[in-house]
């Protein structure tokens, strides 16, 4: 199987999707979005491929979906842009509810829906050079996949998402629950594998019922109806149109996105 934007390797019981538009800090393009979909429908049905390490090429994890796509065509009303993120959180919950257990091992950034993407995987590893965060209200779009307040609770879910941290390291992630281990960059892929390679031996059947009894857990706590909400919030946020985020397109459009990210990092200069 062929894919633009992203690679998929397997290495006996263990498979591995890169994604690969490390020119683009590997952003989230709504054809990347399809092809991680089929990826994963590739894996769901391979009986002899029993775990999934996503990881990044290049430099970075992923810097989140792709602003390009909508500078250049932003939709302009709740009813255009329900699909779209739509497809991004299901492209992103996809590592959660995929039947076989997922690792993700962040290299460089994770943010915005890259942090997410990182999230929603069963694992999650984190080089020493890994930052996460969640930077969408600083240009005044929401979060499509609210999955942290359920892994750091609400309280420091609010001090990341609402001030629009971007800068959480490796370590800290740790702390706070978003990464189960931080090791050294060269090691990154290696302990991904090694790890992979030890839930491979174990019964698949085994471990399909008990990722799920474990997804089951929070679903009966609310997290799919607060996913759902939080999901219909960012569809009506980003329906009703912020003037940052107009600000912030208009400054893509005319400079590129590195004018815009200098646009918005100016706004929250302390100096």
């Amino acid at each position: 199987m062929g894919f633009e934007t992203i690679q998929l390797e397997r290495d006996g019981a263990v498979a591995t999707l890169t994604l690969n538009r490390p020119q683009r800090l590997n952003a989230l393009s709504q054809a990347m979005l399809g092809e991680i979909q089929q990826a994963c429908d590739a894996v769901e049905a391979d009986e002899d491929v029993r775990a999934l390490i996503l990881t990044g090429a290049g430099k970075a994890f992923s810097s989140g979906f792709d602003l390009q796509d909508q500078a250049a065509s932003p939709p302009q009303s709740e009813a255009e842009w329900r699909p779209v993120l739509r497809r991004d959180f299901e492209a992103v919950m996809r590592f959660w509810t995929l039947a076989k257990p997922t690792i993700a091992a962040v290299n460089g950034p994770a943010l915005a829906g890259g942090c997410e993407m990182a999230l929603a995987c069963d694992v999650t590893l984190a080089g020493e050079s890994a930052v996460f965060g969640e930077p969408e209200l600083q240009f005044g779009a929401g979060i499509v996949v609210m999955l942290l307040p359920w892994l750091v609770g609400p309280k420091k879910a609010k001090e990341i998402i609402l001030l629009g941290l971007d800068d959480i390291d490796a370590a800290e992630a740790r702390a706070i629950g978003m990464v189960n281990r931080v090791v050294p960059d060269g090691e990154l892929l290696q302990t991904a594998r090694r790890m992979a390679r030890r839930l491979a031996v174990i019964d698949p059947m085994v471990v399909r019922r008990t990722k799920a009894a474990l997804n089951q857990s929070l679903d009966i706590a609310g997290m799919t109806q607060a996913l759902e909400a939080a999901l219909e919030a960012d569809v009506a946020l980003e329906g009703e149109g912020s003037p940052d985020k107009r600000a912030f397109l208009a400054e893509a459009r005319k400079g590129g996105l590195r004018a815009a990210l200098a646009w918005r990092t100016a706004r929250f200069s302390e100096d």
